[in-house]
């Protein structure tokens, strides 16, 4: 396929370029943004690399067929076709099994990767053959059967090749000089480039950015320069303002290049003005004179000559020149469903509380209570949330915040009555209907349930735990002594060993002390009397009205105040 690209042979020193520095390609190809350069002499591996990189490249990379006829095109015709010349690959220090490293066989390119999707080794590798820096690469024909047929070869980097192929990378290119019939010069114009790399020749598929054009009949240099900066496309340009030939690129010119009445010379459209350089275009500088934007009437314009545009939201004022705000709220019909606020250049719209703007309409949002399951009222906190409330004398319940139990925290208060039927009432959990509508607060520490010191709380009551408890010095309604502990679980040593022994008769107990047994006649004694006085006021309560008897179960927490339980949120979002 490549072998229709052309050849860059170089040209003569005497081509009015004079001769770049260092070592001269023998020859060279551009394709769209890279080159290629064949130079002979005598040199090792390193010393090749080394040149390349002065000149701002590295030895060729050969990573596939097409990079293989690059190097073919460029020994074409050289007549050194057996010689041997290094390209860009080299072993790592070390040895390598080169079966076990791919189509490279361990080798890396200068460039420190070793991606390919071509190789062309000159002979294959036996087994158990290690190959061992320092090795590099270069091809040969010499040896091959097939005409231009190329080998890779490796070499001890010391080994002294007969050349070495350089491979430049560019960011930009030029197309060679495009040259329209009928121009000043067309009939005899020539030229010849010369590259940034040191080649120099007529016959180039691209030049490089950087690169020169020597153009003898115009008595120019002309230089392939990105345009505009950092673009992958590059024009032709020249230090002297104006135009030249408009046979040769235009005459360099960026939008049209008159030269049927003497001297070319470049135009624009009417909208843009010519710069300096004589070739470029740019917008006009009336942009100035307006506030936002400025239209020209005609290519020949003046300074009362053009007409001045606001953006969008402004009006132009009255001076002609300036841009004022437009009060978007003012219009008829407004903009906005409900709430308009101007600003500078738009507006904003907003809703009325209740309502959110939702695609430019104003809807009105959910109720956050609708749906809800409160025993007794509910009330929306926020915007989107709620809670329930209860009624005088009742509490939304810890466990489930939806319902209402009766609550009291001190020592008596008023019983929830029927009103219908005023001998129906109810008392909180650990209060008693006495007196009629008034709940008293239960004396749980009169029945003795604590093993130690009882402290009574309003509806409940706590156990200050003592020595022998397992619970020492904590408070709580269960206090196990040590004792119960023993005989319900074992003191924690390991039981009795169950090697059987000798039955014998039960020992017979002694006589009971007196002392003992006038104890436990006084406290017999002292329990019937009190439950004598409970069953008298038990029944005296029963004669006027029904009682209801209801014991709260214990917690942890037993003082609540009233007012914050009333008035605690419970929160929900929807």
């Amino acid at each position: 396929m490549l072998r229709v690209l052309l050849l860059g042979v170089l040209a003569p020193a005497g081509l009015g370029f004079p001769a770049p520095p260092g070592p001269q390609p023998h020859n060279s190809q551009c394709i769209e943004h890279d080159c290629f350069a064949l130079f002979r002499g005598q040199t090792v591996f390193y010393a090749a690399n080394q040149t390349c990189e002065r000149l701002q490249g590295h030895l060729m990379t050969v990573r596939s067929s097409v990079s293989a006829d690059v190097i073919s095109l460029l020994l074409s015709g050289d007549g050194g076709d057996g010689s041997f010349l290094w390209i860009g690959l080299e072993l790592p220090p070390g040895c390598h099994d080169p079966r076990l490293f791919g189509p490279l066989r361990g080798f890396q390119w200068v460039t420190g990767d070793n991606r390919t999707s071509y190789s062309r080794w000159a002979k294959p590798h036996s087994a158990g053959e290690s190959l061992c820096s320092p090795l590099c690469v270069g091809v040969s024909a010499a040896g091959t059967t097939a005409p231009g047929e190329l080998v890779w070869k490796e070499q001890p980097c010391s080994s002294v090749a007969q050349g070495f192929l350089c491979e430049f990378h560019f960011s930009a290119s030029c197309r060679p000089l495009a040259v329209e019939p009928g121009g000043r010069v067309a009939a005899n114009i020539s030229y010849t480039y010369s590259t940034p790399f040191g080649a120099r020749g007529m016959d180039f598929q691209t030049l490089p950015v950087g690169s020169s054009a020597s153009v003898a009949a115009l008595g120019a240099e002309l230089v392939c320069s990105e345009s505009p900066p950092g673009t992958a496309e590059a024009r032709w340009d020249r230090v002297a303002p104006g135009a030249w030939d408009c046979a040769v690129e235009n005459g360099g010119c960026e939008h049209e290049c008159e030269g049927d009445a003497g001297l070319p010379r470049c135009l624009c459209p009417a909208e843009r003005a010519l710069q300096a350089d004589g070739r470029s275009c740019e917008a006009h500088s009336c942009n100035s004179l307006c506030d936002h934007f400025c239209v020209l009437r005609d290519s020949d314009a003046t300074d009362g000559a053009y007409t001045c545009m606001c953006e969008t939201g402004f009006q132009l004022a009255a001076d002609q020149h300036t841009c004022e705000d437009v009060d978007d709220c003012m219009l008829v019909p407004s903009p906005c469903p409900q709430l308009c606020v101007n600003k500078l250049g738009g507006f904003d719209c907003h809703c009325h509380p209740g309502y959110e703007l939702v695609d430019g309409e104003c809807v009105e949002l959910p109720d956050p209570c609708f749906g809800t399951n409160c025993e007794y009222q509910c009330e929306q906190v926020g915007r989107d949330g709620y809670r329930c409330v209860c009624a005088e004398g009742f509490a939304p319940s810890p466990k489930d915040p939806h319902r209402c139990q009766l609550f009291c925290n001190q020592t008596s208060c008023p019983a929830d009555c029927d009103p219908h039927f005023p001998e129906s009432c109810h008392c909180p959990d650990g209060y008693i209907l006495d007196e009629g509508s008034v709940c008293a607060d239960i004396d749980e520490c009169s029945n003795n349930d604590c093993p130690g010191l009882c402290r009574n709380l309003p509806g409940s009551y706590e156990c200050i735990c003592g020595p022998d408890s397992a619970f020492a010095g904590q408070t709580g309604t269960d206090c196990d002594s040590f004792s119960d502990k023993d005989d319900d679980v074992g003191s924690g040593e390991g039981p009795a060993s169950p090697t059987p022994s000798p039955t014998t008769e039960p020992q017979s107990l002694g006589p009971v002390h007196s002392g003992v047994l006038i104890g436990i006649s006084i406290a017999s004694l002292s329990l019937l009397v009190a439950l004598l006085a409970l069953l008298c006021h038990l029944s005296k309560k029963q004669g006027s009205m029904q009682t209801e008897l209801e014991y709260k179960c214990a917690t942890p927490t037993k003082e609540v105040m009233l007012k914050r339980v009333r008035t605690e949120p419970i929160l929900q979002k929807l």
